[in-house]
């Protein structure tokens, strides 16, 4: 198999995920020395674990890069995923139109798994849509980079994670994924807010 596939822990454990490196991605580092504090990619979690107890997991996700940044890999390469729901990026971020590309054709291999894919990049995301359309399977939720700022749903997605460094009622991510389920079924809510950690 070409793509690995994590078996998460923490809050997303029981997740299965598709992971890719966040130390080499241009967009996550970008993001990530932004000099504005109100980004929350200057507080990623990714980076911190992938620089200190989570080092073991980097050869992998760089593996990941590598492989769905490169080309379009042929379906009969893509991995078969027995699993009611599944993330795309517990860590890391698209890497370019490609990767997306692979992703997509993942979630249209694999019909009755429900796939969830965060991501910032509203360009890439568009472009597919217009180009392909949108797989019945997959779940795309907007991760607003602005703490304690509310996103609006963009077009294309179907919901926005948002992050509050304050008190707010409004949160409704608090507990293990697994138990929740929020983000990984359709239309019940359009946002997701959780305190910054």
């Amino acid at each position: 198999m070409l793509v690995k596939i994590s078996k998460m822990s923490g809050k997303l454990e029981d997740i299965p995920a598709i992971n890719t490196n966040t130390l080499s991605n241009p967009f996550c580092i970008k993001m990530n020395n932004s000099k504005n504090e109100n980004i929350i990619c200057t507080k990623c979690y990714s980076v911190e674990m992938l620089e200190t107890f989570r080092k073991n997991c980097v050869p992998a996700f760089e593996h990941n890069s590598k492989v769905l940044r490169e080309a379009v890999i042929p379906e009969r390469y893509l991995p078969f995923i027995n699993s009611a729901v599944f993330r795309f990026s517990g860590h890391g971020e698209l890497i370019n139109y490609t990767h997306l590309i692979n992703l997509m054709n993942i979630s249209l291999k694999n019909k009755m798994t429900t796939f969830t894919l965060w991501t910032k990049r509203k360009n890439l995301v568009n472009r597919y849509i217009k180009e392909y359309g949108k797989p019945n399977n997959l779940i795309l939720v907007y991760s607003n980079q602005i703490i304690n700022s509310i996103a609006k749903l963009p077009a294309n997605f179907d919901k926005t994670f948002n992050n509050v460094s304050i008190d707010d009622d409004r949160v409704n991510c608090f507990q293990k994924c697994k138990d929740c389920l929020l983000c990984y079924t359709k239309n019940n809510t359009e946002t997701i807010i959780e305190k910054v950690k």
